[in-house]
């Protein structure tokens, strides 16, 4: 998607406070600017106790409204409601393009399926403990673990950084066959597969595919570091920027 394409894409930005870090939300909104523009952005707590004071600063700067929901009582998340009850209002006014679901909880997971059903985007963000079915109900599921954070010095907040590489990802079987297999189903007569068509149907296989999980900033990064494909930056001139294709070596094998 290009820079016009995101400018014209109107997403609503839903955080449940409750269920999210307020050290995430400045990196989560750079994110979220990868794929449109937030033409609404709230969070939904009860901001009249002590659990959420964390996030008024954060709130500030980033010029989200917050959404007083009361506990009624105990047990039951009034806060979810108020939020799956607003993202059915916008849905159903046609303010908005997609929408962006922060939480870690699976309560969610029937108004991700609903929102795709009417055929808008849904872009879950929340925390690896994430329960699969929220995670597979979205178009794409972004871990905030994976999302860095240098808060503002007038900001105390904790602060969230990328994995490492641990291991080297070629002793990762699932991972390069999954790559394989991929670049396998992207690619034409001679082998090589655009990369971004590579990374498009991973994120349809898995939701919650991203090459920070594996400590790697980018796609190209990580199919590098498996030393099992060939990477080809192309220029189609014109000064546009390269275009990289990567191919199985098998397939380069004499």
């Amino acid at each position: 998607m290009d820079a016009t394409d995101q400018s014209t894409v109107r997403l609503a930005v839903l955080i449940d406070a409750d269920n999210a870090q307020p050290a995430v939300v400045a990196p989560l909104l750079a994110e979220v600017a990868k794929y449109g523009t937030a033409h609404v952005k709230r969070a939904y707590g009860d901001w009249t106790g002590t659990s959420l004071r964390g996030w008024k600063d954060h709130l500030l700067a980033q010029s989200i409204q917050p959404i007083q929901q009361f506990a009624y009582t105990t047990g039951k998340n009034a806060t979810d409601a108020a939020l799956i009850i607003d993202a059915m209002d916008l849905l159903y006014t046609g303010r908005v393009d997609g929408f962006c679901i922060v939480s870690s909880d699976s309560d969610f997971t029937r108004l991700a399926s609903r929102i795709r059903e009417s055929g808008l985007t849904v872009y879950g963000f929340g925390e690896r403990k994430t329960p699969r079915s929220f995670v597979a109900a979205c178009d794409k599921f972004i871990y905030t673990e994976n999302l860095a954070y240098d808060p503002p010095a007038q900001v105390q907040a904790v602060v969230v950084r990328p994995r490492t590489p641990t291991t080297q990802p070629n002793n990762d079987s699932v991972l390069l066959t999954l790559l394989r297999d991929t670049v396998e189903a992207a690619s034409g007569d001679d082998g090589w597969a655009h990369l971004a068509t590579v990374g498009h149907i991973l994120t349809k296989r898995l939701p919650d595919f991203d090459s920070r999980t594996y400590g790697y900033a980018k796609l190209t990064d990580l199919i590098t570091a498996t030393t099992l494909f060939d990477v080809d930056r192309r220029l189609p001139g014109d000064g546009k920027p390269a275009v990289v294709y990567v191919r199985d070596r098998r397939h380069s094998a004499p």
